[in-house]
């Protein structure tokens, strides 16, 4: 038998995850043509057939699940070897990912992250804005070929009470919510008023019912289930933009008040939702010298924007 191609075990890979030669493509960035020449390959090279092909998608074969199964573990050690290879990186140069939610993307990062540019031009620093904590160890494909796998991210900046415990970084500060309204609105309270009266009386823009991961959701759940809520939306940004036309009032985070002075606090902050920010990478990226100036930099002027931590 010839010797295997790594690649190809990636296509097969590629196939297991997606279920299909369309969306695998997509997945590698190439053509559908390309992923079944190269599952053909695979599959002669190995005298098995690892796929059946159904109505429903590709179902690996008894055959397939083996080699799915020890391809994931090679993928899995060629990762922590490249991990391990960028955490003894000493130039400051090359690319830095960076995920986080939309309301820190406008409201914390931008002058950290212009200091952080004009400091370190042989860094090029991409931002991708995410809700979710992304995977810091594994890569994802990329649109262009041939370097078709690139890193979810290197560094991840979160509110969050609890971090994943394979992660490190540092809490930068603590982040406070309070009620506000659009000042002058007519109907709406214009100075801080006990939680329990707002509840009661106030019209309200709330979150989703169906959103439960974040600790706001939870809050609202439990304290809103009788108030009048006039409007549901997904993210702080959209309920300062609903603010703004004094429908009601609505939680947001203290540390948008500053680019948004029409809207007024009428409660003082709310214990349960003061959360910290993190900043967060894989413990095989933390001496990449990149990484390390990154999370000091940015990490302390994102600090100097936050409430300390208790």
């Amino acid at each position: 038998m010839d010797e295997l191609d790594w690649s190809d075990l990636r296509y097969a890979l590629a196939v297991g995850a997606s279920g299909g030669l369309a969306a695998a493509a997509r997945q590698l960035g190439v053509n559908h043509t390309t992923v079944l020449r190269r599952l053909d390959a695979l599959e002669e090279r190995l005298g098995a057939r690892l796929f059946e092909r159904t109505r429903s998608g590709y179902q690996p074969t008894e055959a397939g699940a083996l080699v799915l199964e020890q391809a994931r573990r090679m993928a899995d050690r060629a990762e922590e070897i490249e991990r391990q290879v960028l955490g003894r990186d000493r130039a400051l140069t090359g690319l830095l990912r960076l995920t986080t939610a939309f309301v820190v993307m406008e409201h914390l990062l931008p002058q950290p992250l212009a200091d952080f540019a004009r400091a370190y031009p042989g860094i090029e620093v991409e931002v991708v804005e995410n809700a979710v904590l992304v995977d810091l160890s594994r890569r994802r494909t990329a649109d262009e070929s041939p370097a078709w796998m690139r890193r979810e991210a290197d560094v991840a900046v979160r509110l969050s009470a609890q971090v994943a415990e394979h992660l490190v970084g540092r809490p930068l500060g603590l982040t406070q919510c309070c009620v506000y309204a659009r000042r002058g609105a007519p109907g709406l309270p214009q100075a801080v008023e006990p939680l329990a009266a707002l509840i009661r009386d106030a019209p309200w823009v709330a979150f989703e019912r169906d959103m439960q991961s974040r600790v706001y959701d939870q809050w609202m759940k439990r304290q809103l289930a009788q108030a009048r809520v006039r409007l549901r939306v997904d993210i702080f940004n959209a309920v300062a933009a609903m603010l703004h036309t004094g429908i009601g009032v609505g939680l947001l985070p203290t540390f948008m008040q500053a680019r948004h002075p029409e809207l007024v606090a009428v409660s003082e902050p709310i214990p349960e939702l003061a959360v910290p920010v993190w900043m967060l990478t894989h413990p095989d990226l933390r001496q990449t010298a990149r990484v390390r100036a990154f999370m000091q930099d940015v990490g302390d002027g994102i600090a100097a924007r936050l409430d300390p931590l208790p």
